[in-house]
């Protein structure tokens, strides 16, 4: 939201846009970062607007990583997690096969990416 457009009471709704940054290949065995971020304004629910109703909660509240189908990452996000959630982890590579990456926002939709990683 530009600063103006907060000063004057006006929400920017933009639609959220996952990204992923992860190698396209490993080693077998290696230990590799996986870093994603996704583009949400997080509202928490606690902010009034112009006309002073309150800006219903709305937020990326679960994220799932699966390598090969089996989820190896998961987290449960809340209110105090900043607009645009970055999460970092760290994976071994075990065998070539697709990372899953799924966004659960409050409401039921569900933002996905997919990457395939080669392990030689």
């Amino acid at each position: 939201m530009a600063a103006s457009d907060a000063r004057k009471g006006r929400l920017t709704v933009t639609t959220p846009t996952p990204h992923v940054l992860v190698p396209s290949a490993a080693a077998k065995g290696e230990i590799f970062p996986v870093k994603t971020i996704i583009s949400h304004q997080m509202e928490t629910g606690l902010r009034h607007d112009a006309q002073g109703q309150i800006i219903p909660r709305k937020i990326i509240n679960k994220f799932v990583c699966r390598y090969g189908g089996v989820v190896v990452f998961s987290v449960d996000l809340h209110e105090a997690i900043s607009a645009n959630p970055f999460i970092e982890f760290y994976l071994r590579a075990t065998e070539s096969g697709r990372l899953e990456f799924i966004w659960e926002e409050d409401g039921g939709k569900v933002y996905r990416l997919e990457h395939e990683l080669a392990v030689a």
